[in-house]
C-alpha cells in the first residue's frame, strides 16, 4: 500500500517509565513504529504537569516539536546561550543537531508534544554543556 490512515486512539501508548533504559519516564504514542517509516522518526509525547525531557542534544537529529494540549516552558539553545520559551498549544520549534532543547509541561493539566525526528537514526541524548570541548558523553 502507498499510504496509511491510522487514528490517534489507534496507536498503542507505551509507558517508558516501565523501560529502564529509556528515559525519561513518560508516555509516548510511537506513531513511526505503526507507520513502520524508514527516514523519520515520529512521536506523540505525553506530560503530567510538572513533567519533563531534560535539556540535551543530539549528534545527527534533528527535531521538529508541535505542542497539541499544555503549557510548557522550553530551554533552547547551545551551552551558555539557552534561552526560556514559554509554549502553548499551536507553538512549533526546532532543534538542530548539536542544539540543545528540552520541555517542562508548567501547566496545570496534561500536555501533548508531537515530536519529528529525522533522520531516523538511534541518537542519545547528549549533554549540551560537553559538546564544544569535545566530550559528548
Amino acid at each position: 500500500m502507498d499510504y496509511e490512515v491510522v487514528h490517534t486512539e489507534d496507536v498503542p501508548i507505551t509507558d517508558l517509565s516501565d523501560e529502564d533504559e529509556i528515559p525519561p519516564d513518560l508516555r509516548i504514542r510511537a506513531l513511526d513504529e505503526v507507520f513502520d517509516t524508514d527516514s523519520l522518526n515520529i512521536k506523540l509525547w505525553y506530560f503530567e504537569p510538572g513533567e519533563e525531557i531534560r535539556y540535551h542534544a543530539h549528534s545527527e537529529q534533528e527535531e521538529l516539536f508541535y505542542v497539541l494540549e499544555g503549557q510548557f516552558s522550553l530551554k533552547l539553545g547551545r551551552s551558555g546561550e539557552e534561552e526560556y520559551v514559554d509554549a502553548g498549544p499551536g507553538t512549533f520549534w526546532i532543534a538542530k543537531p548539536e542544539i540543545g532543547h528540552g520541555h517542562r509541561n508548567v501547566g496545570d493539566e496534561e500536555g501533548v508534544i508531537l515530536a519529528l525526528g529525522a533522520p531516523a537514526v538511534e541518537d542519545p541524548g547528549l549533554d549540551p554543556h560537553r559538546l564544544d570541548d569535545g566530550d559528548d558523553e
